[in-house]
């Protein structure tokens, strides 16, 4: 045992590396958790403009193209936990961005759906949004491109616990 850092040493094939011998830029969720954290502060202050949050701005994203969706469904794919999004909801429902309609094939659930505000405060945030896209793929061709999107849909693959 490294007594200085609590590691085992050895040279076991079998053995997972500690992230100190991976290093944080060779572990992929570090990065992709700061490829995020930045895209998300880049897009802070239009948010702020139009008085959204990071849980509203997915929110109306993924309405924008999956419309009417439950709100369990709208939290998977909008990655917000759930109680965060039913507040963001909520609200979004009290400013007119998005309308709860009952589920005709489940009374207990409703769906969220967009409205014209909602689509107009997203249709705003979106060229910001695309603009931000654009910088993180700057010097990367098309072809690197859609083999880190194939990538991404593997692993979404791997760790996936829902249909959708």
């Amino acid at each position: 045992m490294n007594e200085a850092i609590g590691q085992p040493e050895g040279d076991d094939p079998g053995r997972t590396p500690w992230l100190g011998e991976v290093g944080l830029n060779g572990f992929a969720p570090y990065l992709m958790n700061r490829i995020m954290g930045r895209y998300n502060a880049d897009l802070r202050r239009e948010m702020t403009a139009l008085g959204l949050s990071t849980a509203k701005m997915r929110a109306l994203a993924v309405l924008s193209v999956i419309d009417g969706l439950q709100l369990s469904q709208l939290g998977v794919y909008a990655v917000v936990e759930q109680s965060t999004l039913s507040r963001a909801v909520d609200s979004l429902c009290t400013e007119g961005l998005v309308r709860r309609e009952s589920d005709p094939d489940d009374q207990r659930a409703s769906r969220i759906y967009l409205t014209r505000s909602g689509r107009a405060a997203f249709d705003r945030m979106w060229p910001h949004m695309a603009a931000s896209h654009d910088r993180m793929f700057e010097g990367i061709d098309e072809a690197e491109q859609r083999a880190f999107l194939g990538t991404l849909h593997k692993m979404l693959g791997n760790i996936r616990k829902h249909d959708f």
